[in-house]
């Protein structure tokens, strides 16, 4: 049986594109295309069967992608929504990851990965290539842990901070430091989370509890 997709983007062309190469993947079958949250609200009461994973664009006019993956994670919680950003804009990924994602995939995204991606969300129910493959689930669910990572009073500032909508040179400002010093702080906690991004940091550092939502 094939796995039920549902695509949510105001870009027609990129839209129908899509849902053609999806199917041609030959185990998934795109049973709604939305133009935006609303469009998918209103299509979403009108289908027997539902969509196991939407894929959501971050950037839609109505109704946009945190909004809809938000208003999806208190009204169909069974559904896996996927974020699908035309860059990797950290505020973005964080947000929506907040809103409830289970994932977040770029649109240029080599076939081959997205494919990839898909079959670990429709098995596992999450997928992030950066940090890991973290369980997002066990980060909700907030599963204990103890960890060995030591960070100071000020990287813990920093790093409430970095999972906030800042940028690094609005959290200077706000620590009444030099944006050499919050570079500073930034590499030394990718270094201590094995992390590569902001991104994979926010959400290693919520899976450890360190920071919450």
């Amino acid at each position: 049986m094939k796995t039920r997709i549902a695509l949510v983007d105001d870009h027609q062309l990129f839209l129908k594109s899509l849902s053609l190469m999806l199917e041609s993947f030959k185990v998934y079958q795109v049973v709604l295309e939305a133009s935006n949250g609303k469009d998918l609200q209103e299509k979403l009461g009108k289908i027997k069967e539902l969509p196991e994973i939407i894929l959501i664009d971050v950037n839609m006019p109505i109704m946009n992608g945190i909004e809809t993956a938000k208003w999806l994670s208190e009204n169909y919680p069974q559904i896996k929504p996927v974020a699908l950003s035309m860059n990797a804009d950290d505020n973005a990924i964080i947000s929506m990851f907040k809103a409830g994602c289970c994932g977040y995939l770029l649109k240029d995204t080599h076939p081959n990965e997205l494919e990839k991606a898909l079959d670990e969300i429709n098995r596992k129910g999450f997928y992030n290539a950066d940090a890991g493959n973290i369980s997002f689930r066990r980060i909700l669910m907030k599963v204990d842990e103890k960890e060995e990572i030591q960070i100071s009073p000020k990287e813990m500032i920093f790093l409430q901070y970095a999972c906030s909508d800042l940028t690094y040179k609005q959290i200077a400002t706000e620590m009444h430091l030099s944006e050499r010093t919050i570079d500073g702080y930034r590499e030394s906690l990718f270094r201590k989370f094995n992390v590569l991004s902001r991104v994979g940091l926010c959400l290693e550092a919520l899976r450890k509890e360190f920071v919450k939502l």
